[in-house]
């Protein structure tokens, strides 16, 4: 080979390794952007001639959170806490609260998926996989760039007030949620579509305070069904004389649509300077609903309205003390919530008087009032041995328990008494994406029938919790 070939061959080869490389490592292009964070909106991929504006490439973080309980209600009989049922079967509810029945539920699987969509913008999304059901459970922009501390949110997702509320099943310390939480505000949570503006104030200590413009669809604030039909079918005539003759009772349910946003809610977070080793943060929130509406049919053809608007307000509390040792041995946690909820409605009961005329039949067929009612639990979780914490919970539900559940024979809702719950774990976590927990529960429900606290329950749950991929670090 000679000495011009050698040379030809060697620059051919130095410009393939150069190209190779530009596609293996992107380099950095143009002038950076103020907007931009650190290695954003500048890179060049490919070797190619455009610059790429997403801070992950492309590449959203994905995980997944396996959710298992085996649960077993080994004394007692378990029920719903008298008043809290909001018009749906008069406070029966002879079921398991927080969704799990006995024996072995795999309660939710959580998809994940959360990204820098470009200089201006993070987003989130959050799917509940719960049986044969898959559910958006979060979807949502945040802004990364707005002036003076402020920050918009927008989509579906969990609402800033109080502490729990916005927070999954797998960051909860107990296997459940509170009381109070699921009972005030629904399974979920305080779960709404709207917008959220918070502002994270210029005070020597963390302050953030929020307003959220909600939907008000669906939750123990905010219930909105709307105007429609009540329907009902049946069968008349003589069958010996020409058979049965099928017969339909059609009539409007009485209820006014109200366009959304209906809900607005508020929030302030203060976290004073307590030092290294200690936090704490205290909060405040509040919101109201202008539509409150539900409704409840019945075979026999008498339809239930409560029509009306609501309000709540709470505060809440949480302490953490960091020991500096291992895997969390010696660290404390100590936890609470207290929230009051009004709901303000007419109340009405119809039966059909003619084909399609819906009409009270006695004096206590309609009237108002207002369901006053509230609870708050205490929780304290300490950690025992590197990677392993107990904890306790004590919760009262109902300390005021005005209800919506109507007594028509005295034109008037019922009261009820106070429902209690106490709660003891012990969780093991081999590593940051695995937990096993033990939990006994001890309920001592009031009931309908005014015997309040005549039987309770006790209730073991095994728990497991998975987390596969790429997940964020929790809030405080």
């Amino acid at each position: 080979m000679n000495r011009k070939l050698s040379l030809t061959l060697g620059t051919a080869l130095a410009l393939a390794a150069s190209g190779a490389s530009a596609q293996q490592n992107p380099t950095r292009v143009g002038v950076q952007d103020p907007l931009d964070s650190p290695g954003m909106g500048t890179l060049n991929l490919a070797g190619s001639r455009e610059q790429v504006s997403s801070g992950t490439a492309f590449n959203p973080a994905i995980s997944v959170i396996l959710d298992g309980v085996y649960q077993n209600t080994f004394s007692g009989e378990a029920h719903g806490p008298a008043g809290f049922d909001d018009g749906h079967g008069h406070g029966h509810g002879h079921g398991h609260d927080h969704g799990l029945e006995d024996g072995f539920n795999l309660r939710e699987t959580e998809i994940a998926f959360s990204a820098t969509v470009d200089r201006y913008f993070d987003a989130l999304a959050v799917l509940a996989v719960d049986g044969d059901h898959v559910e958006v459970e979060e979807a949502y922009i945040t802004t990364r760039s707005l002036p003076a501390g402020l920050q918009l949110k927008a989509g579906k997702f969990l609402s800033d007030i109080g502490y729990i509320n916005r927070q999954h099943p797998h960051d909860w310390q107990f296997v459940d949620r509170p009381l109070v939480s699921e009972y005030l505000f629904g399974d979920h949570g305080l779960q709404e579509t709207g917008v959220q503006l918070s502002w994270l104030a210029p005070t020597p200590f963390y302050s953030r305070l929020g307003l959220e413009v909600l939907q008000g669809s669906s939750s123990g604030v905010a219930n909105h069904i709307g105007s429609g039909n009540h329907t009902v079918l049946g069968y008349g005539g003589d069958p010996g004389t020409g058979g049965p003759e099928r017969l339909r009772w059609r009539a409007d349910n009485g209820l006014d649509d109200a366009s959304g946003p209906r809900l607005v809610t508020a929030f302030a977070k203060f976290a004073p300077d307590l030092g290294y080793s200690h936090a704490a943060q205290f909060g405040l929130s509040g919101g109201y609903s202008r539509s409150w509406q539900n409704l409840e049919a019945h075979s026999s053809g008498r339809l239930e309205t409560w029509d009306g608007d609501a309000w709540f307000a709470g505060l809440d509390a949480v302490y953490k003390y960091d020991s500096g040792r291992a895997y969390g041995h010696g660290d404390w946690v100590v936890q609470a919530e207290y929230f009051y909820r009004a709901i303000d409605v007419d109340y009405a009961s119809r039966e059909f008087t003619d084909g399609s005329t819906l009409e009270p039949q006695a004096a206590g067929d309609t009237f108002s009032g207002t369901a006053k009612q509230d609870g708050a639990y205490l929780q304290t979780i300490y950690g025992f041995a590197p990677r392993w914490n107990a904890g306790l919970r004590a919760e009262a539900l109902g300390l005021t328990n005005d209800s919506l559940v109507p007594d028509r024979s005295r034109g008037r809702f019922e009261s009820f008494g106070t429902s209690y719950r106490y709660a003891a774990q012990v969780s093991f976590m081999p590593t940051e994406f695995s937990r096993i927990r033990l939990q006994v529960n001890h309920t001592d429900f009031a009931d309908d029938n005014g015997h309040d606290h005549d039987h309770g329950a006790w209730t073991a749950m095994l728990q497991f919790n998975m987390s596969l991929g790429v997940h964020g670090a929790h809030d405080f």
